[in-house]
């Protein structure tokens, strides 16, 4: 898959309409009861990118950016201004905040993860586009320094240690990150007059999978 590791611009993903979607396949029993299920593991976020558009520039930005991705052709990062973080938007990442694996005396390999936690129930979503230089990364609670004791992949979220973790030893870290997409059309239409009469194009975008 042809994926382009370039942000979006922030300035216009701001305010962007979008979030989380699942797929839930549910069929009615002759008794009025329900069977759900879901083919996905992971869930899928959509976005419009136009709702960020406010001015004439920020459209030719928009349009820039599209025509350099081809359309639908190439993906590219998208930060979504709801959850970026690892910790809550308010606070300041930290290397404890998510906890990405437990060492066994052997792996040196762990992927970054971002869980999400409800009542008994949760879900560990994985994270493939941290953004560099923010990720940090502690060993049972102590916090290593980067290139001498772990290097991360941001193409792919994998963290790499110097030396394996003993067993049962947390491993955790703290990030910001992107979510992988592209676009969700190969054609966007608007006239400058209908923009400066408020009209917003509407231009969606879909995650990937990477």
């Amino acid at each position: 898959m042809g994926f382009h590791e370039v942000r979006f611009p922030a300035a216009l993903s701001f305010g962007s309409v979008g979030g989380p979607e699942r797929r839930t396949e549910i069929v009615t029993l002759a008794n009025g009861f329900e069977e759900r299920n879901t083919p996905w593991e992971h869930s899928r976020r959509r976005y419009d990118a136009g709702v960020g558009v406010r001015s004439l520039d920020d459209l030719q930005a928009l349009i820039a950016f599209f025509e350099a991705r081809r359309g639908q052709l190439y993906g590219f990062r998208w930060k979504d201004w709801a959850d970026y973080k690892s910790c809550l938007p308010s606070q300041a990442i930290g290397a404890q905040d998510q906890r990405i694996g437990t060492g066994d005396g052997s792996t040196t390999e762990f992927q970054l993860c971002r869980l999400y936690s409800s009542g008994n129930h949760e879900y560990s979503r994985p994270i493939r586009k941290p953004v560099a230089n923010t990720v940090a990364v502690a060993v049972d609670g102590a916090v290593l320094s980067e290139g001498s004791d772990w290097e991360v992949d941001p193409t792919t979220g994998l963290v790499s240690l110097a030396s394996a973790p003993s067993a049962g030893i947390a491993v955790t870290a703290g990030y910001e990150f992107d979510v992988p997409v592209r676009f969700d059309t190969d054609a966007i239409s608007i006239s400058a007059v209908a923009f400066e009469a408020g009209e917003i194009p509407d231009v969606p975008v879909l995650e990937v999978r990477v």
